[in-house]
């Protein structure tokens, strides 16, 4: 994960996070068709969670008159999903990268602003975890989620 600038105040955060959010619900595409059973209903499970996080942040940032970061009509993967581990290993990744703009929001929100980015940042790490679980990656957990490497 390359490392970015912090951003300047929670809109432009938000909006970061926002992006975010587009670029997982577009990944969980590809992530899906690779899995099957339980791991198809998890992938579908973390799309819906990253669409409610999309539609209230939308809600949110539309809400004051600003700007809102245009959703792609596509996104680049970062390598080819050709099979389950493919897919797993995307699953991780998106789930550590959505995390990092969450982490990055913390600093510059504060009441429940602070509270949903804390709460989004801790629902990606958990699913990364168990997306770590299902891969057999080892170690499962990372010290300090969203932190960039």
């Amino acid at each position: 994960m390359s490392r970015r600038l912090a951003p300047a105040d929670a809109r432009q955060a938000l909006a970061d996070a926002l992006s975010a959010e587009y670029a997982a619900i577009y990944a969980y595409g590809p992530i899906g068709v690779r899995l099957s059973d339980a791991e198809r209903r998890a992938a579908r499970s973390a799309e819906a969670a990253h669409r409610a996080r999309r539609d209230a942040l939308v809600l949110q940032l539309s809400g004051d008159g600003g700007q809102l970061p245009a959703d792609r009509a596509g996104y680049a993967l970062p390598f080819p999903v050709t099979d389950r581990a493919g897919a797993l290993r995307l699953a991780v990744e998106i789930e550590e990268r959505t995390g990092a703009f969450w982490r990055a929001a913390l600093p510059v929100t504060s009441g429940t602003e602070r509270t949903r980015a804390l709460n989004a940042l801790t629902d990606c790490a958990v699913r990364a975890t168990r997306w770590r679980r299902a891969a057999r990656v080892t170690p499962v957990t990372v010290a300090f989620p969203g932190r960039p490497r």
